[in-house]
């Protein structure tokens, strides 16, 4: 199997469970890895036979902008599902990152891996 990924992909969003993180959209960074089998696009050299990333990040870009959650958890894992069922991906890594949310640390987040049921 092979493996697709998007790297610090930025999204504003409402996330948090303070009341100034329910009224400021905060930005957090998304790198995702997808499996992926890419023989059949090897040998047509065509979009329809691969997993397109610009589909899944304009996907995932649109849900979380509209997106309010409480926890990165929760946010995690509803990013997961909509890229394996709607993308038919039978695995998912994603590092959810939310810089910023502690004072001196430079990263802070969630890492989930998924497959699909």
């Amino acid at each position: 199997m092979d493996t697709i990924f998007l790297r610090g992909l930025e999204i504003t969003t409402i996330i948090g469970i303070y009341d100034w993180e329910r009224e400021t959209k905060q930005i957090i960074i998304l790198d995702i890895e997808m499996a992926c089998d890419i023989k059949k696009a090897v040998q047509s050299d065509n979009i329809d036979d691969t997993l397109d990333y610009k589909s899944v990040s304009k996907r995932i870009i649109s849900f979380v902008e509209e997106s309010q959650f409480y926890l990165v958890e929760k946010l995690a894992e509803e990013i997961t599902t909509i890229i394996l069922t709607e993308f038919n991906v039978p695995w998912v890594k994603l590092t959810l990152n939310k810089k910023g949310a502690i004072r001196g640390a430079s990263d802070v987040g969630i890492i989930i891996e998924r497959g699909a049921k």
